[in-house]
């Protein structure tokens, strides 16, 4: 007997249609006409144990009892999905060949693992047990992978990194989290204070964001444009580039703070003669957009449509598992295998008749062309949202149903559209020693953008303006007519949104302060995953530390004193930065498991000592009430939302 274990009943469903007649229905699985039977788990059958599995001292909260290090690390079967791990268990025994089918990502591919291992496999069992990779529920696509099984073993670096991050998460959370509380508790503090490695470091993002608005110091800066006239009589404006003998007068952002300095410039050039130093002028081409990966998706769901990262992945889940109308979601590449050009034509002529608003993009897409959107080497165990092979009469999908397949059928039809085109030209003119830049951008062709609504294009192309520049050559003279002094204002960053928050945790490098860490990050390094960062947001304003103001994202009173009273390294992301760096090198082969926990384990006493001094006294009389002894627990490890 083979039998297939999948993620969620949805994923058998799709499984169980296209395998051979007559289906037999039973208790929590179903047997194929073949003899092969499909069963499923309910998202996480199993779970980390609680403290008080590993000593019953634990189950009250007391600093004595810290660090909490599991010596050897135990499993439990949840109580709400007992009796589907029953019948898995019953199953995995009876079965000859085993198909882990969970969704193509780690979570999904330790989630069977993990039950098989429970149920005490034997090792030469396990070493046959086949991975069914499903991203696209329609049966033709269900078929292509039932018929392109792989061995399970290819993916342990999958399942290890999985297993390091999820015991990680429990060291980290469990210990930090009864820490706090307890040091809380004396400082006055009713209730959890919610530490994880994920979340705090978020947090901290967002509290030293409103800090920093709360502290700014606008001031003045300058700058100089020249109004130049040619031989010829054309006149053109040009804006003045600070040289670096400027420097000591200019904040970071290279802007002059200066007033006397820019007044000086303007009697230097007023009504002076002036040349042409350089001409550049040149052909640019910007190729579309990749395909979306969640949290590419999530970005421009909020800033077009306001929608909160969980909404989108909930809307996702729907198009995905109930209208498949999109494939596999939670997905962190954005790149597509060569196989899929053979299913262009279906998927182009699928979004014509599904989608009004693209019928004519689809109808006018150059299907011959290839992006640099396909690429194998880039795609490992899932690849980019894409429009399924499906039609539907969108009418009857919801209004957030409607907008989200809408962008991820437009990021994919834009791969088949000539790249946006356009011509750059600068001219540098030298004046009494200063040099002065113009510039001008002129639009060629739209290329892919033409496929976009006209209010979003107008938003990226402020930079293409009217300004028309004079044909001039280098060493022509030009005469300064005019010199103005223009006066303007720092300004302070802005709050967090959705958008914002969600581009700073998927590219987390630009906030981590620790060079040797920043280093070996690469642009794309995160924290959390696609599937954790929507819940990570939840959690936060679930825990009250956030709050909403329009659309802005902002730290509460608690939320605020918290990451002010907790050690730095507690709260900006460079620790969890390199975590996860680590965690994605464990599932390329590039670290072992004991390379990556044994830093972790060791350095938890370390933390400790170092949180034992702290006291909360800003959140004395905060907080909701609650039980001393055993009644509080963090989330060691947050479960997948389900919806079938």
């Amino acid at each position: 007997m083979r039998l297939f274990i999948a993620e969620k009943p949805s994923l058998g469903r799709a499984l169980v249609d296209v395998l051979p007649k007559p289906h037999k229905k039973s208790d929590g699985f179903i047997t194929a006409g073949n003899g092969d039977v499909v069963t499923w788990c309910i998202g996480h059958l199993l779970e980390q144990a609680e403290p008080e599995a590993y000593n019953p001292d634990y189950k009250k909260w007391a600093v004595e009892h810290l660090p909490i290090v599991p010596n050897e690390w135990k499993l439990v079967v949840k109580s709400k999905t007992r009796k589907q791990f029953t019948v898995v268990k019953t199953l995995i025994k009876k079965a000859d060949t085993l198909v882990n089918m969970g969704d193509p990502d780690r979570v999904g591919q330790i989630l069977i693992d993990e039950v098989i291992n429970h149920c005490g496999v034997s090792k030469a069992k396990k070493t046959q047990v086949l991975r069914c990779l499903i991203s696209d529920l329609n049966p033709a696509a269900v078929k292509k992978a039932l018929n392109n099984l792989r061995k399970n073993t290819d993916f342990i670096p999958l399942a290890t990194s999985a297993l390091a991050r999820a015991r990680a998460d429990w060291l980290y959370g469990i210990n930090m989290t009864r820490l706090c509380t307890l040091q809380g508790r004396q400082s006055g503090y009713s209730g959890v204070l919610s530490i994880g490695r994920v979340q705090t470091p978020v947090l901290g993002l967002i509290v030293h964001r409103d800090l920093e608005i709360a502290n700014f110091v606008s001031k003045p800066f300058y700058e100089v444009i020249c109004t130049l006239l040619t031989s010829k009589g054309e006149v053109y404006q040009a804006k003045w580039r600070p040289s670096k003998a400027c420097e000591p007068y200019m904040d970071e952002d290279n802007r002059v703070l200066s007033k006397a300095l820019a007044l000086n410039v303007i009697s230097k050039v007023q009504n002076k003669a002036g040349k042409v130093v350089n001409v550049t002028q040149a052909k640019k081409a910007t190729p579309p957009p990749l395909p979306y990966s969640l949290s590419a998706l999530q970005i421009d769901a909020a800033k077009r449509f306001g929608m909160s990262a969980q909404s989108v992945l909930d809307t996702c889940q729907q198009l995905y598992e109930r209208h498949k109308l999109i494939t596999y979601p939670r997905s962190d590449c954005r790149y597509l295998p060569k196989e899929h050009l053979n299913d262009v034509k279906q998927v182009a002529s699928a979004i014509g008749k599904s989608c009004s608003a693209l019928s004519n993009a689809a109808n006018n897409a150059n299907l011959s062309l290839k992006s640099k959107a396909w690429n194998d080497s880039k795609v490992s165990a899932h690849h980019a949202i894409i429009p399924t092979s499906k039609s539907t009469d969108l009418s009857r999908l919801s209004p957030a149903e409607n907008n989200i397949y809408e962008l991820v059928a437009r990021q994919y039809l834009i791969q088949f559209y000539p790249p946006f085109e356009y011509v750059d030209k600068q001219i540098d003119t030298e004046v009494s020693g200063g040099l002065f830049i113009s510039k001008q951008k002129d639009v060629v062709s739209q290329g892919w953008k033409a496929l976009f609504p006209s209010k979003q294009k107008s938003q990226g192309e402020s930079e293409f303006s009217a300004v028309s520049l004079p044909n001039v050559s280098k060493g022509d003279e030009a005469h300064c007519q005019q010199a103005d002094l223009i006066e303007k204002q720092t300004t302070p960053p802005n709050y967090f949104t959705d958008a914002t928050l969600l581009s700073a945790m998927t590219g987390i490098a630009r906030y981590v302060t620790d060079a040797s860490i920043k280093k070996v990050l690469r642009d794309t390094d995160g924290l959390g995953t696609e599937a954790t960062r929507a819940g990570i947001i939840e959690l936060l304003f679930k825990r009250q530390f956030l709050t909403r103001k329009g659309k802005d994202i902002r730290a509460t009173d608690v939320g605020t004193q918290l990451i002010c009273s907790l050690p730095e390294r507690m709260t900006i992301p460079d620790m969890t930065a390199h975590w996860e760096s680590q965690l994605e090198a464990i599932s390329q082969k590039e670290l072992k498991y004991a390379q990556f926990m044994n830093p972790i384990t060791n350095n938890l006493d370390l933390l400790i000592n170092e949180v034992k001094s702290v006291t909360f006294s800003g959140l004395k009389g905060k907080g909701t009430p609650y039980k001393p002894k055993g009644s509080f627990k963090p989330k060691a490890k947050r479960s997948r939302k389900l919806k079938n």
